[in-house]
């Protein structure tokens, strides 16, 4: 099996969840797990996340491209100005997952977003609050650690508060996904080859801070 070029062994395999799949391989080994500070990029993603609600997260990254495209590059401040012309546009659209809901969803989500980052200075700021403690993470991470820990402290804490401001399509599990895809933790499991490579970027990574609120 070769993980960034390097061949490894089955004792160095990749997550589970990746699968051979190239467009899932190739998101496991550069996107998932590795700490964003970008607002579009943390935008895009809790907004895929509730897409993903009942779906395989395959689905979504095979469509993330048409996504893009639909929802002005997931700029919260263009989508909030969609209008009911512009849902019935996507509902129209066969490259994204045309359900009403989830669309309806992302719009009202780009508005809350504008008062996020009106309070804290940034959309990061304010999701990097709920970084765990590494104390507070299993000691080692398995396909057996995170089958028991579909959510976190964290994840219900941040769901309720993103219900609070208006958010939709967040629940829990949505937003524990999320952080594991931001890299808020970093789930590979142990002996992934990624694992490391993804650790070493958090370490050097400096969580942003509120500039306002």
């Amino acid at each position: 099996m070769l993980v960034n070029g390097k061949r490894t062994d089955a004792r160095n395999a990749r997550c589970w969840w990746a699968g051979d799949d190239p467009l899932y391989v190739d998101y496991h080994d550069r996107e998932w797990g590795f700490p964003v500070a970008d607002d579009r990029r943390l935008f895009e993603k809790i907004c895929l996340e509730g897409f993903q609600s009942g779906l395989s997260w395959r689905t979504i990254l095979g469509k993330r491209d048409a996504f893009r495209k639909a929802f002005a590059g997931f700029d919260p401040d263009r989508i909030g100005r969609f209008t009911a012309r512009d849902v019935e546009r996507l509902l129209g659209d066969a490259g994204i997952v045309r359900h009403r809901g989830k669309i309806e969803s992302v719009v009202n989500n780009a508005r809350r977003a504008h008062d996020v980052v009106t309070e804290f200075g940034s959309l990061a700021a304010y999701f990097w609050r709920y970084e765990p403690d590494v104390a507070n993470r299993p000691r080692r991470i398995t396909r057996e650690a995170l089958a028991a820990m579909p959510t976190s402290a964290e994840s219900v804490e941040l769901s309720k508060d993103l219900k609070r401001r208006g958010f939709t399509f967040v629940g829990p599990t949505t937003v524990y996904a999320f952080m594991q895809a931001m890299g808020l933790v970093n789930d590979h499991v142990e002996h992934c080859p990624v694992r490391e490579p993804a650790q070493r970027a958090r370490a050097a990574f400096s969580p942003p801070r509120a500039t306002k609120g």
